[in-house]
């Protein structure tokens, strides 16, 4: 199955969405469409033996939109001049339909040759040029409802098409019954309604674009965080070019107050750089040659040469933004709810709008009071505010995580997040900063302690474990060379093996020593190494153990306000860790942990958390994202305590990006507003049909109160900004650091 994001033009309400999404989900070779109003991109999983791009465009054509294709980046819809002056000539254009239409009915002075009560058809003549200007500006909102009425997807635009293109052909006709002399017509043309029901969407949708342009803004930065331009060496010639022009391998130059452009190593020089943006590393990092860089990175005071091996969409920031695009694609449960009430509502306020026509001849009704009803039922019924409820937050949130660099995959997490009750932690590089130090030997050998040392080192050194870093940054430390080792294994929960000079050696900690039925008569040794915070290495050669080395960590500074700020929550804790029971709950104690699981294999994990999933508990595991991604995987939501640039390799569904264990508190926080604000948005949709529907009815006619189809429009505008505005609350929202 191969994966493609497409751009979407011509999309204006969830019933459009929804009805795209629903048509692509039919198509053979499709496996799963997933599409995104906000961002106006649909997200489509296909078999690629079956179906390409253009097929897929193809089928967007069918359905009555249109593909921008491949999405490449946020666009944000910065209103042109031109725009806003066409707006402003609308604006104007339609209080001066107005005050022709109306501005004898509160006797304002109007000219005596467009009087309806002098001059009719003059009047109605300048009613229909004027109209006829608001049809041409708003014909893509009368195509996309033809387009989508055509496909069994009727959406908003078809709404308003019917009412508009109803309003206007019985306007034609009375204009044509006047033109023959029956002038009692003149007080019963609706030309002024259809166009300024056509001025009020265009008003919604103007909002509505730059309220959604807001709500992409903190994506959008993350693509301007790497410079435009770089400067590369070939053949020995410095040449300036644009990030697209850059191949891998190329030699980028990077000088004091520049940007870092792409992923990669350096190969010359020495700098100071800031990667806060990613790490949440306030202080500037050293590199120097054999150092990795970070697309983004800002060179504070050197000159460095450094070699592209990350480009274009492999870099670390395409990865997080590709992440964040693609989980605001994703559905949570309540806007699947939305999108399916969306889809049934429209072809029902059509045959409510048809059925009160209908009824209203049937009890005596003028025919154009009957149309009016019909076209005002369908107005203020537009279900714009239905549509934005759900997408429109999740986007705000998305972006909201992403600025405080928690990168959520699925948008499911907002939802579920605050229905966490337990979660588990790993020790080793989640509470702790997973920089280790040797801070005891026991040597039971003949050998020295450095070249004991050093042989452990040189075989941990093919290790990816923590523990390995603690042993090959004493080697650096201490200027020592790699011994040559053979046939390296690593034994998943237990540690590692090799073998130096044809003898094998056994590195890890007491179960492995169990695995390779070696007798271990040191369990004294390593409780008390264990006592003083230690995590244990047993080493051991010819089946027998040579000795205990000891290694320190260090807790993470913010983890013991976290837990306590978590148990105050009521959500348990639990830390579960390979590590020996002794370290495990010295560290847990110091932190606020009450429940400690030790000595545990990553499969064992796995299964603790399947334990606590069955007595009903929402699990949430928090780990380094490579021993524990059994655990992660088996978890509700699996949290990867991570460096950013591991992101494209990770399999949980959270990536906080600086480490931060304070993030788990702010995502919660974040998941709890989020769901309170779509359930608001959604109540006042809902609330605001409910309530005009029967009020454009003329439910309440009796006791005088009633609406025509412009003031329909001007209140389905006032339910979208409503739910503009409380959506983008959501900004607001105070986090920890």
């Amino acid at each position: 199955m191969k994966k493609i994001i497409l751009s979407i033009d011509g999309m204006t309400c969830s019933a459009c969405s929804n009805g795209l999404e629903k048509y692509l989900n039919k198509q053979n070779g499709i496996s799963n469409a997933s599409v995104n109003l906000v961002m106006a991109n649909a997200t489509v999983e296909y078999d690629e033996k079956i179906l390409n791009q253009a097929k897929i465009e193809e089928f967007v054509k069918q359905a009555g939109f249109k593909s921008l294709g491949e999405f490449k980046e946020i666009k944000l819809e910065n209103k042109s001049k031109k725009e806003k002056i066409k707006f402003i000539v609308f604006t104007i254009l339609a209080i001066l339909l107005m005050y022709i239409s109306m501005g004898h009915m509160i006797n304002l002075p109007t000219l005596e040759i467009i009087n309806p009560h002098t001059h009719g058809f003059y009047y109605a003549v300048t009613l229909l040029i004027l109209t006829i200007a608001f049809m041409v500006y708003g014909f893509d909102i009368l195509k996309n409802g033809y387009k989508n009425l055509i496909h069994k997807t009727p959406n908003m635009d078809t709404l308003v098409g019917i009412g508009v293109i109803s309003s206007f052909l019985y306007s034609l006709y009375g204009l044509f019954m006047i033109a023959k002399g029956n002038h009692s017509y003149t007080m019963n043309l609706y030309f002024e309604s259809a166009a300024i029901v056509i001025y009020f969407i265009k008003l919604g949708r103007y909002i509505d674009g730059i309220s959604k342009d807001k709500t992409k803004e903190a994506i959008s930065k993350l693509v301007k965080i790497t410079p435009e331009k770089a400067v590369i060496r070939k053949d020995g010639i410095e040449k300036e070019v644009t990030l697209d022009e850059i191949q891998k391998g190329d030699t980028v130059i990077s000088k004091p107050g520049e940007k870092i452009a792409v992923d990669g190593e350096i190969t010359l020089g020495k700098a100071h750089l800031d990667e806060s943006f990613i790490t949440g590393e306030s202080k500037p990092v050293t590199k120097e040659i054999g150092s990795k860089v970070i697309a983004g990175s800002m060179n504070y005071d050197g000159y460095i040469e450094y070699k592209a091996e990350r480009i274009g969409k492999e870099s670390t920031i395409s990865e997080i933004v590709r992440l964040v695009v693609e989980a605001s694609n994703t559905k949570a449960p309540i806007a699947k709810m939305a999108d399916k009430v969306s889809g049934y509502f429209v072809p029902a306020v059509i045959v409510i709008a048809i059925v009160t026509f209908f009824v209203y001849l049937l009890i005596g009704a003028q025919f154009n009071v009957a149309l009016s009803t019909f076209v005002t039922v369908l107005v203020v019924a537009c279900p714009c505010s239905l549509g934005l409820a759900t997408p429109l937050a999740i986007v705000v949130s998305e972006g909201l995580c992403a600025s405080n660099n928690i990168l959520v995959k699925k948008s499911e997490i907002l939802e579920n997040a605050q229905k966490v009750d337990t979660i588990i932690f790993d020790k080793t590089g989640t509470l702790t900063y997973g920089k280790l130090k040797i801070s005891e030997v026991i040597n039971y050998s003949d050998m020295e302690e450095q070249k004991l040392l050093q042989l452990v080192g040189s075989i941990e050194g093919k290790s990816s474990h923590p523990i390995g870093k603690a042993f090959t940054d004493y080697m650096e430390e201490k200027k020592m060379d790699n011994i040559n080792v053979d046939e390296f294994e690593n034994v998943a929960g237990h540690g590692i093996t090799a073998k130096v000079n044809n003898e094998e050696i056994i590195i890890g900690n007491a179960k492995i020593l169990e695995k390779y039925q070696i007798n271990n008569t040191h369990i004294e040794d390593e409780k008390k190494l264990a006592e003083k915070g230690n995590s244990i290495i047993y080493v051991a050669k010819s089946n027998k153990v040579i000795a205990l080395i000891g290694v320190n960590d260090v807790v993470r500074e913010n983890a013991k306000e976290v837990i306590d700020e978590l148990n105050k929550n009521k959500i348990q804790t639990i830390m579960l860790t390979g590590d020996n029971k002794e370290t495990a709950e010295k560290i847990a104690k110091e932190i606020g942990i009450t429940k400690v699981i030790s000595n545990v294999l990553p499969s064992e994990k796995a299964n603790m958390v399947k334990k606590l999933k069955e007595e009903n508990r929402f699990v949430m595991m928090c780990g380094d994202g490579i021993n524990d991604s059994p655990a992660l995987a088996s978890s509700d939501i699996g949290v990867s305590v991570n460096s950013g640039t591991d992101i494209a390799m990770d399999s949980s569904d959270v990536i906080l990006t600086r480490n931060n264990l304070a993030s788990i508190i702010n995502l919660i926080n974040i998941s709890k507003k989020t769901i309170r604000n779509i359930k608001q948005n959604l109540f006042w949709a809902f609330f605001y049909n409910c309530l005009m529907i029967p009020v454009a009815i003329g439910v309440l006619k009796p006791i005088g109160i009633s609406i025509n189809p412009m003031i329909a429009s001007i209140a389905m505008v006032f339910s979208s900004i409503t739910v503009i505005l409380n959506a983008s609350r959501l900004k607001n929202i105070k986090l920890g650091s």
